[in-house]
């Protein structure tokens, strides 16, 4: 399936970043209760997850910039405060190392509840 436009490649992408981020922060929250789930295979996931934030939010710039969209109120904000929130879980990560997996399964629920609010958000400009 090719997308039309950048407009439907953000809007197809934003599900991307909510769903992934939402299953690398159960994992993470799960994997605290069964080690068993402590494997190479989260953190590439969560790496995978946090990636396509940014990609979310170039996509959403150039849809600004490029093509000159409407900017739809608060729905950047939130693009923004994901990247931000991004950052700290990674710069937050050796001080929390015992706590490591907490703070990448609340983060990552924190992260997929900005991308729903997001679009919410787009949905009710439409």
């Amino acid at each position: 399936m090719l997308l039309a436009s950048m407009t439907e490649f953000h809007a197809t992408w934003a599900w991307l970043v909510i769903a992934g981020n939402a299953m690398a922060g159960i994992w993470s929250l799960a994997a605290i209760r069964y080690p068993q789930m402590r494997t190479r295979s989260l953190w590439w996931f969560t790496v995978f997850a946090q990636a396509a934030i940014y990609v979310q939010v170039a996509t959403g710039i150039y849809l600004v910039t490029g093509e000159h969209k409407q900017m739809i109120a608060f729905h950047p904000f939130y693009g923004f405060v994901a990247v931000v929130a991004s950052g700290f879980l990674f710069a937050y990560r050796d001080r929390m190392a015992g706590r490591l997996y907490l703070l990448y399964g609340l983060g990552g629920l924190f992260i997929a509840g900005l991308g729903i609010r997001a679009f919410i958000v787009a949905q009710s400009a439409k």
